[in-house]
Formats: structure tokens, sequence, C-alpha cells
């Protein structure tokens, strides 16, 4: 069992129905403004400002704020990306000013280390590695980007840095929630790997588990947070991913209400303004070879791991052995070249990294693994999912999915070709399927989700700068 059973559509609707009567007023009468507009104040920031994003991860977390960036600097603004250094060439591709966190060989390390992709000791890896050992370099690099009354920040949670930094200095911080898995909630409860609670658990089983999830978080993040935060004259806290890590100030998620539909104990101060649906189109093109590839025939199912997955040789070979059971074609997108197997059927096709904004309007369906930035595009595109979750949010992506009846999930240790097969043969002759994709496809027209964001960091600065 990957999650919870999924809601039907009719607890959907009930639950949002719900959230959108909380939109007025919650049961203590604060104000919720979980709306996907802008409500932080009228009219936009007249004033130059200095933006600094803080991206951790990988090119999932990374993309989606570059992105941003660029519309944000269009408006006037100035702006710095600070990621690892993995990312850098891509982002001074695109004209952004930017600043490392980490080095290559530490990126290296980490997405190569096999824990990566355990559901537990993924977790205690991301902990330690994209919070902990950079922890004092993201307070000292927003330390120094700080200027009062000019700057802001815009992070990722898991910049714990950025936090104290808001506290110590008074920093001004967003925090960008890339996933709806960020928010924990007692009532439509995210669909965690590690441990899957159905509708109808308890909301006192939750809590309990809430609480000892952060019992064993706290054990990995605490000491390093605390030890900081009494250098710095600040108290000790604990619970440090419950809600501390997320900005007091503004959040904003980056996801739509129809993806992630709001609960009544999230953050009160949190607007969703959509998927930003950047892949690095502006700096890297379809290439000619995957244009003649695509125009050369019936449209390929494409497949991809993620871009930080380091064992995915099984994943090629039981995806190419799929399109050839299919007689469908396919692309295997890596730039590990040792996954791809050394003989391919006919009609599959291999490439180290393609836009999949310029590819996947042109494909059949999409093989994935549940990150936020690949389901978004193909969301966009209007596709079905076959989707394989491993770790972190990707089991919650990946059952959102299937609860808008576009998709379908598999478990790693069942992702075999025949396995893989005959769900993509369901999912590509399934009328229903197509017509779920066409609507959620729908759902992108008109809506330029970066604007939105850029409207509401603007707003922010008006209110506090």
């Amino acid at each position: 069992m990957l999650g919870s059973p999924p809601l039907s559509r009719r607890k959907r609707a009930k639950i949002k129905q719900s959230t959108l009567r909380r939109c007025r007023a919650n049961g203590r009468g604060r104000r919720l403004i979980h709306c996907t507009k802008p409500q932080l104040r009228e009219g936009r920031a007249s004033t130059h400002v200095q933006v600094l994003f803080v991206a951790i991860g990988s090119s999932g977390d990374v993309h989606p704020l570059i992105g941003i960036g660029l519309a944000v600097r269009a408006r006037g603004h100035d702006v710095t990306i600070a990621a690892s250094a993995h990312f850098e060439s891509l982002v001074r591709d695109v004209g952004l000013e930017f600043s490392a966190l980490g080095t290559e060989e530490d990126y290296q390390t980490i997405t190569s280390d096999p824990d990566l992709s355990h559901v537990i000791k993924g977790t205690r890896l991301v902990i330690r590695e994209c919070c902990v050992r950079i922890l004092r370099d993201v307070y000292e690099l927003v330390a120094d980007f700080h200027r009062p009354g000019e700057s802001l920040v815009v992070a990722s949670a898991l910049a714990l840095g950025a936090r104290i930094a808001q506290e110590k200095l008074g920093v001004p911080v967003i925090t960008t929630a890339i996933q709806p898995m960020i928010f924990r909630s007692l009532y439509a409860t995210p669909r965690f790997g590690w441990l899957p609670m159905p509708v109808w658990t308890p909301r006192l089983v939750k809590r309990a588990v809430f609480r000892a999830a952060d019992v064993y978080a706290d054990s990995l993040a605490r000491r390093a947070v605390n030890e900081l935060r009494t250098e710095l004259g600040l108290p000790s806290v604990n619970r440090i991913f419950n809600t501390w890590w997320l900005s007091p100030q503004l959040i904003i998620g980056l996801f739509p209400e129809w993806f992630g539909a709001p609960q009544p104990d999230w953050p009160t101060h949190t607007i969703l303004t959509g998927f930003p649906n950047y892949d690095g189109g502006d700096a890297v093109e379809v290439s000619a070879e995957a244009r003649k590839f695509l125009a050369g025939g019936e449209p390929p199912i494409v497949f991809t791991p993620g871009s930080a997955m380091r064992s995915g040789r099984a994943f090629f070979e039981a995806s190419a052995e799929a399109c050839r059971m299919l007689g469908r074609r396919g692309m295997l997108l890596t730039k590990f070249h040792e996954h791809i197997p050394e003989t391919l059927p006919e009609g599959v096709v291999h490439f180290d990294y393609l836009p999949f904004g310029g590819v996947l309007p042109h494909a059949a369906a999409m093989v994935h693994h549940g990150g936020m930035g690949t389901l978004a595009q193909t969301l966009r595109a209007g596709i079905p999912h076959l989707v394989m979750p491993m770790v972190n949010d990707q089991m919650d992506n990946a059952a959102r999915l299937a609860d808008l009846g576009v998709a379908e999930v598999v478990k790693p240790s069942a992702f075999r070709a025949r396995t893989v097969a005959d769900k993509l043969d369901r999912l590509l002759n399934s009328t229903d399927v197509q017509t779920e994709c066409a609507k959620v496809a729908e759902a992108f027209q008109n809506v330029d989700a970066p604007a939105k964001t850029c409207e509401v960091i603007e707003e922010f600065a008006a209110k506090v700068l």
C-alpha cells in the first residue's frame, strides 16, 4: 500500500466546499488567505527590490525558483539565486546572479548515495545534507545579502538558516512550498510512504504520528539548529519541521488549489499561486535530433526516474522492454548513460536531457517518479501519467494524480516490463483517463502562475519594506 486510499470525487468535492467556506473565516474568526488571488494589500510595490531566492534540492526544487526569479527580474527587480554549484551555469545562462551553496562534488556525493531512494534513509539524508550541513552557510548568505528596507528572501522550506536570520536580523522571508505535503493536516492528511494513514484514521492517532515524526526529525536537526541559535542569542526551538521551519510572515504554495486543496489547519498566511512550470526551456531548446524523432512517427512514451536518480538501470530496462511489448515508440531521459541498456528496441531512443515543455505536448504518456516539476509539465501537456514514487513527497503526489483520474501508480518493487506495459495499455486506451487529462490541461489555459507569484512578492515587499 503506497498511501491512503484515493479520495472519492464526492469526498474531494465535500472537502473543497468546506475549504471555500473556511476561506471566509475559521472557527476562531481569523481570516484565511488560502485563495489563489493575492490578498496582502492592493497595488504593487513601486520601489526597486533586491530578492534572494534560496533553492535547496535537485532540479525539481531549483527550476521553479529560477522561473519565478526570471519573472521578478522582468518586473524591474534585482534577483540572485542561491543553490548548489551544480546549477550555476543554468542560472547564469539565463542572466541571473548566482551564489553557491555547496560544491559540485557535494551535489554528486548526495545524489549518488543509494540512501536517497530509500523511504526512511532518504529523509535522514536530506535533513543531514540539505538542512544541517549548509545551515550556517545559508544563515551567513542571507545575513550578507540583507539590506534593511531594500531586500527580501524567498526560500525553500529546507533553508533553515533563512528562518534563523529572519528571527535574529529581521530579514523579511517568504517560504515557498513546492508540494502540498509540506503542510501537515488532520483533515486531508498527506499520504506518507513511511506510514500510510487512511482517511478514516482518528485525529488523535494522526497527532501521535506527527509527534513521533518530530522526535525523529529533531534528533537529526535540533542540535545544529539550537547551537547556532544559542550563539546568536536566540532561544532553543523544537518540533522544527512542524511549523517553525515555515515563515510566519508569508508562505507561497507553488501549486493550484485543484491539486492541493487548502485545509482548515494549514497556516493562515498561505497563498497558492500555481505551478511555475519552468524547466530550463529558456536556456535549453529541444535538440534537432529530438524534434526529428518526435515528428517521425506516433507520439512516444517518455520515461524518466528523476534528474537525481543514480540507480535507474532496472527502471530503463523495464521501460524499454515495455515499449517493445506494446509496439510503441519511447524516449528514455537520463544523463547517466550507464543506466541505458546496450541494445534498445526499434523506435526507442535515449537523450541526456530535454525540456519537458517542448517535448510532452508531442508525447502519448509520461512515466516518472512523481516529482512536482515533472508532474506539473505532464498535467499541462494533457497526457496520462504512470508514476513510480520512491521517497519524500512522491507518494503523496502520486496519490493526488490518481485522485484526479489521470494516473496509475506502481511500486518500485513491481516496476517490471509486463506490469508497466499493462498499466500503460490501460492508460492509453481509457476514454475516461483521456477525458480527465484534457480537463486538467484546460485548467492551465490563461493562467500565468509566475506573474501571480510576482504580484504576491511585490505586495509583500510593499507591506514589509
